[in-house]
């Protein structure tokens, strides 16, 4: 026993000394990488250890473009309990012989990459070259907009919840009109609460199916070990006389027990230990399910930054203490999706989405930024004549058929107010304008020595989430 407690000790000490000397001599920074419905999370994190491991297409990240970066290399992961993001099998399944989209990733992990780093400034040229580790944290986006849960009771959230499948009803039909033949107030059939929880979940999965974002509670789309559990067996239901017993009530207890063991610990154990945050939103796929999913986009948004700006009085804050997130980035994804002389739009209309996110959010803290980027590039462009006029496509092989095709999206407006005005005043359709997006396979290529897979902007949002912490 005692022999025990000296080697408990023992290792406690070794981890105060090894977190010491790491932040003192080689400081980390913990990035969270995480994504809004379907936004391309594991191809981004791939794409962005090989750009960071062979750097030839970074020229817009500094420290590699002035040589700064001595070099990179992957290294154990610190934290023992967490998964190990895949990279290796990503990788080769972008850029084999058949390149094919890899596996999302449906539950937190990690990878650590490190940086030799030549230090600037007078005496920088008189100094060896420090080690910077980056620590890539994947979650999934979902878990992040349960955070208004915390503050609701089961009453607050069923409104809320039930108010939301209404105003969806093409993706909740099924779920509605089950709930409308089902009493509340009566005794718990365990099999029933199990129909009832697949049915919502059916819904939640619809709804993100349909381009919208807002799908909480994010376990239910996304349960992992949780599958079939309690935590997960559980749904909103109209108001109803809380007896013992019933249905109402031990839904209402589930829907507790989901924050306090579901949700509490993935902010106390994973975001509360993040500094820099980049949020990928498929931006171009709401616009292209039309007005309806981009005013849920903004909701969801505003929902995220509320997550990075907890209460004074709020549990959250009691968890991070005076730790907060230094930057965080929203990036639009599936730029190749658009010939280049719509980039701009795309990241006008991600700024000003951001802009309103940010107000309605009150949002004050860290740095916050927007950019419209493609994690890899799977498409050329072409420019085509149809009816007299000139058309800007991109070309690419469609995923589900594989033919050789060119696209034309459609053409965002200069002003992105025109599709934000259009979502938030409730249209259904838009009355000007036909958006199309195609699904694209990833292109075959060929890696040269010393340079990652082809991007767009990629290096720009590296520069903003990392280049400080570079030098």
């Amino acid at each position: 026993m005692l022999g025990t407690v000296i080697d408990g000790i023992a290792r406690n000490a070794e981890r105060v000394v090894d977190s010491v000397s790491e932040s003192l001599f080689e400081p980390v920074i913990r990035l969270g990488v995480t994504g809004l419905s379907r936004s391309g999370k594991t191809v981004f994190i791939t794409s962005l250890v090989a750009n960071l491991l062979d750097r030839g297409r970074m020229p817009q990240l500094s420290a590699a473009a002035e040589g700064r970066i001595v070099s990179a290399f992957l290294q154990p992961q610190p934290d023992d309990t967490v998964p190990r993001f895949d990279y290796e099998t990503h990788l080769a399944a972008m850029t084999g012989a058949h390149p094919r989209w890899p596996q999302s990733t449906r539950s937190v992990s990690q990878l650590r990459l490190s940086f030799r780093v030549q230090p600037t400034g007078i005496i920088g040229g008189f100094r060896s070259p420090r080690v910077v580790h980056l620590d890539i944290v994947d979650y999934p986006g979902e878990w992040l907009l349960d955070l208004p849960l915390m503050g609701l009771s089961f009453e607050e959230w069923s409104r809320q919840a039930l108010a939301l499948a209404e105003k969806r009803h093409a993706q909740s039909k099924d779920f509605l009109d089950l709930l409308a033949n089902v009493d509340a107030s009566a005794p718990l059939d365990e099999l029933a609460a199990q129909y009832l929880a697949k049915s919502f979940t059916d819904y939640l999965s619809a709804s993100r199916t349909a381009g919208y974002s807002a799908c909480a509670p994010g376990r239910f789309l996304m349960p992992g070990d949780l599958e079939g559990s309690p935590a997960l067996t559980f749904c909103p239901l109209p108001e109803a006389a809380s007896k013992r017993g019933s249905l109402y009530r031990e839904f209402s207890r589930r829907f507790d027990a989901y924050k306090a063991k579901v949700v509490k610990p993935f902010f106390r154990d994973h975001f509360a230990k993040i500094d820099r945050q980049i949020v990928l939103v498929d931006a171009l796929g709401a616009v292209h399910c039309g007005p309806p999913a981009v005013a849920d986009l903004k909701l969801a948004m505003v929902d995220v930054l509320q997550a990075f700006k907890p209460g004074q009085n709020s549990w959250l804050s009691g968890i991070l203490g005076k730790r907060r997130v230094e930057k965080i980035l929203f990036a639009a994804t599936k730029a190749d999706y658009l010939h280049h002389s719509q980039h701009a739009q795309l990241s006008d209309l991600m700024e000003a989405l951001l802009r309103e996110a940010r107000d309605r959010a009150s949002f004050s803290g860290a740095e916050t930024g927007s950019i419209a980027l493609a994690s890899l590039r799977t498409t050329i462009e072409e420019t085509h004549n149809h009816e007299g006029a000139a058309l800007d496509c991109v070309r690419g092989t469609l995923l589900d058929t594989g033919k050789d095709v060119a696209m034309y999206a459609g053409k965002l407006p200069d002003d992105p107010s025109e599709i934000i005005n259009a979502a938030t005043d409730g249209a259904q359709d838009w009355l000007d304008a036909d958006y199309t997006v195609m699904k694209f396979a990833p292109a075959k290529i060929t890696l040269k020595p010393g340079f990652g897979p082809p991007h767009i902007r990629l290096d720009n949002a590296v520069e903003f989430l990392l280049g400080d912490r570079l030098t």
